[in-house]
């Protein structure tokens, strides 16, 4: 099975390195009937190898399906008088909204009120995201958005939810990027993208009124700030927040003035970032100011740009959050790579909440309640399902409300540990590892990671992975530089023209399961998504020995073609993270590691690698260019397959029977070739 042969149309890039051939560049256009059958040869092929291995992935998703409780509902959560909870039906795919006046009547589905079911709203579409899901103050309405493409282009209705039926204002169009209400309930505000699909633009709409009567209140000129709207937690303010990779600014509204002109809190600043909340009476910001790691700030009312410091820097400590209540603050703060929350009252006293002991996820749950002593809060590890527990501030007693149940699974044969690696240059990589506790010895090892972004990813629990861990597999989270999981110290060593860290620790970590007896040493195998998926394709392209497998989801492996064109999506907002490589230093740094260019002839692992046509975020012509390019050059014929959803974006397929279906097949693909 050779896959098929992309055509080769000549086309040279001019870059300051000098001229680059890519006879594959014609795979852009996404408009050429030609790249259409390209991507459906490629489609083909893959299908045709997962169906010689048809009964493994419907095993897998059997496995998957019967570790979960698919009739389930989330713990009732009060506001303003009305009981919410989100349940989900054997068989549909999509949770429905529901509410009731009592806990009681929320948790039976035969009196609960439903809001939104998105399975009725999915009815006829391959794909379904739901956006906004906003409540008016007063709760009669519910602003909501979907997309039916994978685009990431919403449109928005909104529910009267005394009827159930949606009122005739629809706004297409609309992004991610948030929604806010009046207090008054009368207008909606909202957020529009540019053709790069940058959020660049804010709108008021009039209940009732026509769209085309819609005001633009607030437009982003400057191409590398994305726009956001949202309330304050105690619903006080509208807030618009204009943010780049390495600065921001904010600007409030009183939600009770929807006409009045937007506030400017601090002027933006290179390299200074913040965020505003409302706090009785005072604001509290989070910001970096003199604060590498950030720290909390108050401002008065009357003016939100004078700062004072309440929570001080604590270096390697990066705060992450701030979330406010009457009478206290939730602290979201990294320490040692692990996340965890501290309490901060009023009076100055300060706690943090304990949850768990091995390495795991803490954050808050559902807390509309903006008086409330009684705090939702959420937790999970490798071997732990998500737990949903009420943490009583005046006690500060725990109460177990819920652990996602995990049927025909024994969570006692599983076993979780942290390591730490050495990296190239001596600096220490955390890693979390779950294995069966019946597995000795080396085995074969998936090491999953991401490091960019400073995004941090904490241990989570996940059914899915149960069926590597049974058939003997160990399964690794590694926390390489370009992550913040260390502090923003950790991130800035693995961005611009340090990026090439995020790759050479994956690879120390690697190399250290198998020197470390961990793994065997033929058993390998590496995945990440996005720009994990570049870390997967640098990892291959600088020691294609290393691995015996890898899985590039969505993988942002042409960095430096893509990056180097301004009209692509995103890209001007990209350069405060990669680099502009239509100059030095950064055009020579981005090309030294860029996974396109730096495929030459060479054995390389088994690969899989996935895409979507609408992915607004990661283009599919990257990975389509990259597997054309491998099968090319390659000289060895281990599996090289790619799956496109040609009715989906970045995130993959929508509906949880879909995504389980999609995870088998990756499932297998490692089985297939770890085990084999």
């Amino acid at each position: 099975m050779s896959g098929p042969a992309a055509q080769h149309i000549p086309h040279i890039w001019q870059r300051p390195t000098g001229q680059v051939s890519d006879p594959f560049a014609w795979i852009r256009e996404k408009s050429d009937p030609a790249t259409i059958a390209y991507l459906e040869a490629e489609n083909a092929h893959s299908t045709e190898w997962f169906a010689e291995r048809a009964d493994l992935v419907e095993s897998l998703f059997g496995e998957i399906k019967s570790r979960v409780q698919e009739t389930d509902m989330s713990p009732p959560v009060e506001h303003h008088g009305w009981w919410y909870v989100t349940r989900t039906v054997e068989g549909q795919s999509y949770p429905i909204h529901c509410r009731a006046r009592t806990a009681q009547e929320a948790n039976d589905p035969a009196q609960a009120e439903i809001m939104l079911d998105q399975n009725l709203e999915a009815e006829g579409h391959e794909y379904f995201d739901l956006g906004v899901f906003d409540l008016s103050p007063d709760h009669s309405h519910a602003a909501w958005s979907a997309d039916i493409n994978g685009d990431e282009h919403y449109t928005m209705r909104i529910r009267d939810l005394s009827t159930g039926v949606d009122l005739t204002d629809e706004i297409p169009d609309t992004t991610w990027a948030g929604s806010a209400w009046s207090r008054d309930g009368q207008y909606l505000f909202y957020v529009t993208a540019d053709a790069q699909e940058r959020p660049f633009k804010v709108w008021r709409h009039r209940i009732g009124d026509p769209v085309t009567a819609d005001q633009c209140i607030f437009t982003e000129e400057d191409e590398r700030f994305f726009l956001g709207i949202g309330t304050t937690r105690s619903d006080e303010w509208i807030v618009i927040h204009a943010g780049s990779k390495t600065s921001a600014e904010q600007w409030l509204i009183p939600a009770d003035q929807p006409l009045a002109d937007p506030i400017c809190v601090r002027p933006r600043t290179e390299d200074l970032e913040y965020e505003l909340d409302h706090w009785g009476d005072q604001f509290v910001i989070l910001t970096n100011l003199d604060a590498l790691d950030f720290q909390v700030m108050t401002a008065p009312l009357d003016a939100p740009g004078t700062w004072t410091t309440l929570i001080s820097h604590e270096p390697g400590q990066r705060i992450t959050g701030v979330e406010t209540f009457a009478s206290h603050l939730v602290i979201h703060r990294w320490t040692n790579a692990q996340p965890g929350l501290v309490i901060r009252e009023r009076s100055g006293e300060t706690w943090s909440v304990p949850v768990m002991d091995e390495p795991h996820d803490a954050g808050l749950g559902p807390n509309p309640e903006w008086t409330s002593r009684r705090l939702r809060i959420g937790y999970q590890s490798l071997t732990q399902p998500a737990t949903v527990a009420e943490l009583d501030l005046d006690t500060r007693a725990q109460t177990i409300i819920k652990t996602t149940p995990t049927p025909n699974v024994d969570l006692n044969m599983y076993r979780a540990e942290r390591i730490w690696v050495t990296a190239a240059d001596g600096a220490q990589v955390p890693v979390d590892l779950i294995r069966h506790r019946d597995t000795h010895g080396p085995t074969p090892v998936v090491l999953y990671g991401y490091g960019a972004y400073e995004a941090s990813l904490p241990p989570w629990f996940s059914v899915a992975r149960l069926s590597l861990i049974d058939r003997g597999v160990t399964w690794a989270l590694a926390h390489p530089r370009g992550g913040g999981e260390l502090g923003r110290n950790w991130y800035l060593q693995g961005k611009l023209l340090n990026k090439a860290t995020t790759f050479t620790d994956m690879i120390a970590v690697g190399e250290h399961l198998i020197a470390a007896g961990i793994c065997t040493p033929d058993g390998l195998a590496v995945r990440g998504g996005s720009a994990g998926g570049l870390m997967v394709g640098a990892c291959v392209t600088m020691r294609p020995d290393l691995w015996r497998a890898a899985v590039a989801e969505v993988p942002f492996v042409d960095i430096v073609s893509t990056m180097s064109d301004p009209t692509l999506p995103l890209t001007v907002t990209e350069w405060e993270e990669w680099g502009d490589p239509r100059m030095e230093p950064f055009a020579s740094y981005m090309e030294s590691y860029s996974p396109y260019d730096n495929t030459v002839p060479a054995d390389y692992p088994a690969i899989y690698i996935t895409a979507g046509l609408n992915d607004p975020r990661v283009s599919y012509h990257e990975p389509a260019k990259w597997i054309a390019k491998l099968r090319l050059l390659r000289t060895n014929d281990e599996p090289l397959l790619m799956r496109i959803e040609m009715g989906a974006g970045h995130g993959g397929p929508s509906g949880r029977y879909e995504s389980w279906r999609d995870e088998a097949r990756v499932l297998s693909f490692l089985l297939s070739v770890l085990t084999r």
